[in-house]
């Protein structure tokens, strides 16, 4: 049960290969489908759970190999902050900063068309921060994990809500 029937090194080169390119895909690719969950926790959770599921449920013939691959997926998810941290060129790929979508109450056609933002999608993030009207937003980031950062104009104050 504690003697790992994989070599070790191969679940750690595996699980590196698996959380790297992952973390890839998710960056890139969905990176406005993550949500409020950061790529990184989000990989995290998955794999653990994935991770220790198999453990658990006997697919892997011993605990150790489970738990190295777990230890595996959280040291990548601490070696990527950590590199943020330290070497600013990759941090902006790591953590990528804010992307504007609204400048002054105009779309910034060509960050929407980079990130696949339809201009319904634009306005029903605005519509969802309390803002009606485009021309009344200052500006508009989609943040490095996907959600939308709304920065409210006083162009219109006559149409402005009164919170309570």
């Amino acid at each position: 049960m504690l003697v790992p029937d994989t070599p070790v090194l191969e679940i750690v080169v595996r699980g590196s290969i698996l959380y790297l390119a992952l973390f890839f895909l998710l960056r890139v690719v969905l990176k406005r489908q993550s949500g409020t969950t950061s790529v990184t926790d989000l990989l995290v959770i998955v794999l653990i759970a994935d991770a220790a599921q198999n453990a658990m449920a006997d697919d892997y013939s011993s605990v150790t190999d489970g738990l190295a691959l777990v230890a595996t997926i959280v040291f990548w998810a601490f070696a990527l902050d950590f590199i943020a941290f330290r070497i600013p060129a990759l941090r902006r790929f790591i953590h990528p900063g804010p992307l504007a979508l609204v400048k002054d109450g105009h779309m910034v056609r060509p960050n929407m068309k980079r990130e696949l933002i339809t201009e319904e999608e634009l306005r029903a993030q605005l519509r969802q921060q309390g803002v009606e009207d485009l021309e009344d937003a200052k500006a508009v980031y989609m943040d490095g994990d996907g959600s939308f950062s709304v920065i409210d104009g006083d162009r219109h104050p006559a149409k402005r809500k009164q919170a309570f």
